[in-house]
């Protein structure tokens, strides 16, 4: 596959976004962030990176002045952690023990895998589910397992892995860029 023929697939994707899926995680976000609550993010791979950087993401651009900033724990980042947990307990359970002290009702798991197979996601998800959690899936290829067990699914349709990790990153970028925007709304109001 030529570079042109590789962009021209990814904005074929582009084209398709669910983008009232996306709209659903934006209220969701700003609805948990406006109660106080914490968003966990986890993915394998490059979607451990995207989960990485949607975390920093999520922490930092929607920062406005006022405004309650994002309680956001990837739990990607713990090097320490993750790599005590696979060895001890098992590399399934790596999102799922670090979960189970803090996640609390009406918190939101975001769980990013590109097959939306990713054991260790799934089964971190299971935990923010009887938790009470709220639980959004990211997912790629026909959408796993993933897909159908989340209360808000942002599936992106496509066999290539790397495109599918392209779309996601974008879509953690727009979303952070939408709730910059309503955090800027909402201070507007304040002081009118």
């Amino acid at each position: 596959m030529d570079i042109r023929h590789y962009f021209g697939a990814v904005q074929d994707l582009l084209d398709a976004v669910p983008f009232d899926a996306v709209d659903q995680v934006v209220e969701a976000l700003m609805q948990a962030n406006r109660a106080g609550q914490t968003v966990f993010i986890c993915g394998n791979g490059g979607s451990a990176a995207t989960a990485t950087h949607f975390g920093c993401d999520l922490a930092k651009r929607p920062i406005v002045a006022g405004q309650p900033r994002f309680r956001v724990i990837a739990l990607t980042d713990n090097n320490a952690l993750m790599t005590a947990l696979s060895n001890d307990i098992s590399y399934d359970a790596v999102f799922a023990e670090q979960l189970l002290p803090l996640v609390r009702p009406g918190d939101v798991v975001i769980g990013i895998s590109g097959s939306g197979n990713s054991r260790n996601v799934l089964n971190a998800i299971q935990v923010a589910r009887e938790a009470g959690a709220l639980t959004i899936g990211f997912s790629g290829y026909d959408g796993g397992r993933l897909k159908a067990m989340v209360d808000l699914a942002v599936h992106v349709p496509c066999d290539t892995m790397a495109m599918v990790e392209d779309v996601h990153l974008m879509l953690e970028h727009a979303i952070c860029e939408r709730l910059l925007a309503l955090n800027q709304e909402a201070a507007l109001q304040t002081v009118s």
